[in-house]
């Protein structure tokens, strides 16, 4: 069915057109027959935030009529919007109190209908909106009335540093002050929670002499080999902290709107980019001898805790936006900024606000080829502490990742669940080649010690019961999500926990034949009584280590110094000395030193036979020992840590250090080299000659008591 425009051609030819009318040269033209159009441009600016130009105590303000007494919105949206070639829209104009309940559920009272048209020579869009009317009766009663409402639009041709707005607008009453349902004007903006890339949108950089007196003595110091973010990268943005003297702390985000005159404002966050980027225009705000230095412009936006408050007598309560311009050099990774603040009143609905643009923002990036991305800079009033206006000094921070950072753990990711795999196959191979050497030699069987294969399947079987999930449901919060490395990692993830599985299956089958041997041995108390000692010795030198481990964590905790959070890190990512954590990096050393409770066990028991195969205990012990030269690689190549990205050599699963790195290798081969001596010349073979000595007379006597 064919819409009907009936209102807004009666309304234009009536001379509508010229009522509030602005200078069409301040707006952008637009071709509403090209793709994307007008309704494009609507859509997608979101909410708009509504100023009262009249006082709202004494007229009334709400566009909405008597169906809501003393309701006076403080936002708009356009909802259902339908456009035609010939730039005729009709949609609904829906209003709230919050921009979250904008597109909620449909209130009749607190929506208009609505229908307009493009206006090409003053290049704005021009409405008529109507009242829902009979709402308090049934729904089936209601219907469309009291037409005396009229909006325009317009896309101004070029943004400030004080006005961001790429969508304004005023609504109005063309009724009289004493008329039933009349209401005072309203002026509206988008939000700015959405930037929109418009044809021929240009900045003007207003704050040229502030710029250059604030910024004059906030030049960096060239270092040689750094390289800092290019000023039109995506690096250029950052989820920040801000905190006060006292402590106090508030959360955002900061990313730039233009650079020089190219509007990069739409690559973040997902904003709408209907058309690409475009140079030229506004003249520069300082004037460079080369190109690394670039004219800049940023919104930064943080919430304050309850108790952090900008100003002493403004509200806080609000997101804090302020809008900055100024200067960035890449050579040194400074930038420096002024900025304006919008200061709430206490009637935010009412055209009270003010800009305080005494503010001074510096950052310093760090460069992107240094250990870690580490932002630091300050926000502060240049006003006077006499002044209402002034705030105390601010530090802002973030940890956020460069893009290259980003990139280099992905690919580091890719490559750490391969080894994983592969380490895990071998795994595997190794028990495999274990179980057939003892099926063909199945005397040995009750030589091997329990403790050990103990130790072994617990390796296996513990991260099985932490990541069981993993093997059935898509775990949406892992690290893979967060670095945007899309399902692949998953499924690999999946694979190592089925070859895992298969190397505990393993493992335990190794384990049920020793156990059987013993019990079916005819030397069965001797073993028995040489692993209990095994045992005896074992459980105190491991509950020993694990107590080390609670003191060295007491310890950490004790001088360590709470880092910010971001809205890239997990809540839990900064406890980074949990005491679960510190008890998992144990466990992975007592799973290195596997061989330990097998050449204890050849001390006390002595035995002559090759119990265990030389691929089995030789290639499990490389399989442990290789993440270590593998982390002592990845702390010497990569530029970046960031331990909830690591997978092979994972810190959280072992001790890793470059000294750990180095003590492990060689304890892991010492054990192998112990246990190759124990099984070609005995189990006392590693003792001192005199005590050797004397554990053979010992056996002399109890083997003639018993033939006697």
């Amino acid at each position: 069915m064919r819409y009907e425009y009936t209102s807004i051609e009666k309304e234009i030819g009536s001379g509508f057109l010229s009522e509030y009318s602005s200078d069409e040269d301040a707006s952008l033209s637009l071709d509403v027959s090209e793709r994307p159009g007008l309704c494009s441009f609507v859509r997608s600016a979101g909410g708009f935030e509504l100023e009262y130009e009249s006082d709202c105590d004494t007229v009334n303000c709400s566009p909405l009529g008597g169906g809501t007494p003393g309701f006076s919105p403080k936002f708009m949206s356009f909802d259902q919007v339908e456009c035609q070639d010939d730039g005729k829209v009709h949609m609904l104009l829906r209003f709230s109190n919050s921009s979250s309940h904008l597109f909620r559920t449909f209130i009749p009272d607190k929506t208009l209908v609505a229908e307009g048209a493009w206006n090409k020579k003053k290049n704005q869009l021009y409405v008529v909106a109507c009242r829902i009317l009979n709402v308090a009766n049934s729904l089936a009663d209601v219907f469309v009335g009291d037409c005396s409402i009229k909006l325009n639009l317009r896309f101004p041709a070029t943004m400030s540093i004080k006005n961001r707005s790429t969508i304004v607008g005023q609504i109005w009453s063309n009724r009289t002050v004493n008329d039933l349902g009349y209401f005072g004007r309203i002026v509206f903006q988008d939000t700015g929670n959405v930037q929109i890339d418009l044809p021929g949108l240009k900045y003007e950089y207003t704050e040229t002499d502030s710029i250059s007196k604030a910024c004059a003595k906030k030049k960096g110091v060239k270092h040689k080999g750094q390289v800092y973010p290019d000023g039109h990268s995506l690096d250029m943005r950052f989820d920040m902290s801000v905190r006060n003297s006292k402590g106090q702390v508030g959360w955002g985000h900061a990313f730039p709107l233009f650079v020089g005159d190219k509007f990069v404002g739409d690559q973040l966050y997902g904003k709408f980019r209907p058309h690409s980027p475009r140079l030229g225009g506004s003249e520069a705000l300082v004037s460079t001898s080369h190109n690394s230095v670039v004219n800049i412009s940023y919104k930064l936006s943080f919430t304050p805790s309850t108790s952090l408050m900008l100003v002493g007598k403004i509200s806080s309560s609000r997101s804090v936006e302020i809008s900055a311009e100024g200067i960035y050099d890449k050579e040194t990774g400074v930038l420096c900024m002024v900025g304006c603040q919008h200061l709430q009143s206490n009637k935010p609905s009412t055209k009270n606000d003010s800009l305080d643009c005494k503010i001074l923002v510096n950052v310093q990036f760090a460069p992107l080829n240094a250990g870690g991305r580490s932002v630091k800079g300050t926000i502060e009033s240049t006003r006077g502490k006499s002044d209402q206006l002034y705030f105390q000094h601010l530090e802002l921070s973030s940890s956020s990742i460069y893009l290259s950072q980003a990139a280099e753990s992905i690919w580091r990711m890719d490559l750490e669940i391969t080894l994983v795999l592969i380490s895990n196959t071998f795994a595997c191979v190794f028990v495999g080649l274990q179980l057939f050497y003892v099926k063909r030699h199945p005397d040995v069987l009750p030589l091997i010690s329990i403790v050990m294969l103990i130790v072994l399947t617990l390796g296996h079987m513990i991260p099985l019961l932490l990541n069981f999930e993993a093997l059935f449901v898509a775990n949406r919060n892992r690290q893979n999500v967060f670095l945007g490395s899309g399902g692949w990692l998953e499924v690999n993830e999946v694979i190592v926990r089925v070859v895992t599985m298969i190397a505990f299956l393993l493992q335990f089958r190794l384990l049920q034949l020793t156990w059987s041997s013993r019990s079916n041995d005819g030397s069965e108390n001797a073993l028995w009584v040489s692993e209990k000692k095994v045992l005896y010795l074992s459980l105190p030198l491991y509950a020993g280590g694990a107590l080390i481990a609670w003191f060295v964590h007491q310890w950490k905790n004790s001088y360590q110094i709470p880092l910010p959070r971001t809205r890239l890190a997990p809540v839990n990512y900064n406890q980074q000395h949990a005491l679960w954590g510190e008890l998992k990096s144990y466990a992975g050393l007592i799973l290195d030193g596997f061989l330990l409770p097998q050449i204890m066990f050849n001390l006390f028991f002595n035995p002559k036979e090759k119990a265990l195969a030389s691929p089995f205990y030789v290639g499990t012990t490389v399989v442990r020992l290789l993440p270590h030269a593998y982390d002592l690689y990845r702390a010497h190549s990569s530029t970046w840590k960031f331990d909830l990205s690591y997978i092979y050599a994972n810190p959280r699963m072992d001790l890793y250090s470059t000294a750990w790195d180095v003590i492990i290798p060689c304890g892991g081969m010492l054990f192998a080299a112990l246990i190759y001596l124990q099984q070609r010349f005995g189990g006392h073979c590693i003792l001192p000659k005199r005590f050797r000595e004397s554990s053979v007379y010992e056996k002399v006597p109890v083997v003639i008591n018993e033939q006697l």
